[in-house]
């Protein structure tokens, strides 16, 4: 039923937490797969036991989702090498696909100004909401139907973006192409069982995080607005262009 794809980068001694999270969830994966991303100190004993494909150059944070066109299964879970997922959070994932079929993340931002990724209200694991939330973006971990991939695909990122964008990019498809939303499932305060992820205060904002990035996050307002141009829809603002 789901495939997990794990994205092997700066933080190889999470990986075993990682592995032993996804294992233990109440509806565990099919299988798991790692695109191990032009670095070294992994356990071998550890990849050997799954699906990995191993990179000698970094291809940046887009390749895991194009690693993902080999799984078989329905859904596919996506996961940054920091997020640790509660033992529910498959369960979590496909009940709210019940109610809210769209794109479904640990956390969510939901744009305050029209033409800037940032500022931004977040939902989710840092910011924990009792029901599902409709939002602009989602990241972290992203979970969704493998068919949408064809979505995700049909628009080529620019030329020299390859560390940013991908969870925009991906919001910015389905809506277009689908017809579908971005969602956070709910996080219950009292309730991490249910979470996307369980250490995001922890590991998620050491010197290897993006989004603690200058570089990086003008990158991410240069592709937001490209992709406002192209016609990305806000939950607060609607199109850049209303009659477009």
């Amino acid at each position: 039923m789901i495939t997990v794809v794990l994205n092997g980068y700066k933080r190889p001694e999470v990986l075993q937490e990682q592995v032993n999270a996804i294992r233990n969830q109440t509806i565990p994966p099919t299988e798991i797969m790692l695109w191990q991303n032009a670095t070294e100190g992994f356990d071998t004993n550890l990849t050997g036991q799954l699906t990995t494909a191993v990179s000698n150059k970094n291809f940046g944070v887009w390749s895991r989702f194009a690693f993902a066109l080999n799984a078989k299964t329905e859904y596919i879970a996506v996961f940054d090498d920091d997020t640790i997922p509660g033992p529910m959070w498959f369960e979590n994932c496909l009940n709210t696909m019940k109610t809210h079929e769209g794109l479904l993340g640990s956390i969510g931002l939901i744009c305050d100004t029209p033409n800037s990724y940032r500022p931004h209200t977040r939902y989710g694991w840092a910011e924990p909401n009792e029901k599902v939330v409709k939002v602009d973006i989602v990241g972290h971990a992203w979970f969704f139907k493998r068919e949408w991939l064809g979505a995700f695909w049909r628009e080529l990122p620019p030329t020299g973006v390859s560390l940013v964008g991908e969870d925009m990019h991906f919001s910015y498809a389905i809506q277009k192409y689908l017809g579908l939303g971005t969602y956070v499932p709910p996080h219950p305060k009292h309730v991490p069982e249910m979470w996307g992820s369980l250490k995001g205060w922890e590991l998620g904002v050491g010197p290897q995080a993006i989004s603690y990035n200058e570089n990086s996050i003008t990158m991410m307002n240069d592709y937001f607005n490209i992709l406002r141009w192209r016609g990305f829809e806000l939950v607060k603002f609607g199109k850049l262009h209303p009659n477009g």
